[in-house]
Parts: structure tokens; C-alpha cells; sequence
């Protein structure tokens, strides 16, 4: 269990080693039924940026804290670099807590459109299109 306090809609999907956090918003809307798997939005919390190790490698000791938002697998927002766990903590909540106010604008990481996916974010996060 969790000590991360997630905003409303996020839920803790993964605590890892070294520290990781993965944050998902809305399983209980964005399942397989009706979206595609990929579509979960989630959040990433990690000691150096996710993906440019090889698996099972451990981060450098003195490597930063990365917060990232994905739509998709290849579908992220570029995230931010934090020089602390407490920081990026802190930084997650901020970003998930934004997301779900609304506050992110989604559309523009997009190079191809999704526009059902698009029409159920906003009503979810109460944003106007």
C-alpha cells in the first residue's frame, strides 16, 4: 500500500524499486471495453529518465528525478527533471492534480487526433474543447 496521497481520479498503479511511482488515471473508465489498453493515462515517477537504461539496470546514484505524463506509450508531454524524490513528489501530485482539473493540454501532444478519446478526457476533467 501506498503512503502517496493521489488526487482525486489517479490511483496509485505501481510502486517499483528505487523509488518509481506509476500513477493511473481513471481505470476504472479508460479499460479495455472502451478504450484501447494503451489510452490508460498515467504517470511516471522515476530516478532518471524512463527508457534510456537497459532493463535491470539501476539508476546512477546521483541521477534525477523524473515526473512524466503518457497517453500513450509514445504519446508523452517530455516530462520534468527534479533534483529530489521529494521534489518530484511533489512535482507529480502538482501535474496529476492539473491533469485532472483540466488543466493539460492534451490535444497538442498529439500528432494524429484521437477524437473520441479527446471528447471523454474532457468531459472527465470538465474541459471545454
Amino acid at each position: 500500500m501506498s503512503d502517496f496521497d493521489a488526487p482525486d481520479g489517479w490511483v496509485v498503479w505501481n510502486e517499483g524499486s528505487e523509488g518509481r511511482l506509476v500513477l493511473a488515471y481513471r481505470p476504472d473508465v479508460f479499460d479495455a471495453d472502451g478504450f484501447p489498453a494503451e489510452c490508460l493515462p498515467t504517470l511516471y515517477l522515476t530516478r532518471g529518465r524512463r527508457g534510456t537504461r537497459p532493463p535491470g539496470e539501476s539508476s546512477p546514484a546521483g541521477a534525477d528525478w523524473h515526473v512524466t505524463l503518457y497517453l500513450e506509450p509514445d504519446v508523452d508531454d517530455g516530462g520534468e527533471r527534479y533534483g529530489s524524490r521529494e521534489a518530484a513528489l511533489a512535482g507529480a501530485r502538482e501535474r496529476a492534480a492539473a491533469f485532472a482539473a483540466g488543466e493539460v493540454d492534451y490535444r497538442a501532444l498529439y500528432q494524429v487526433p484521437r477524437e473520441a478519446y479527446f471528447d471523454r478526457l474532457d468531459e472527465l476533467t470538465g474541459r471545454e474543447a
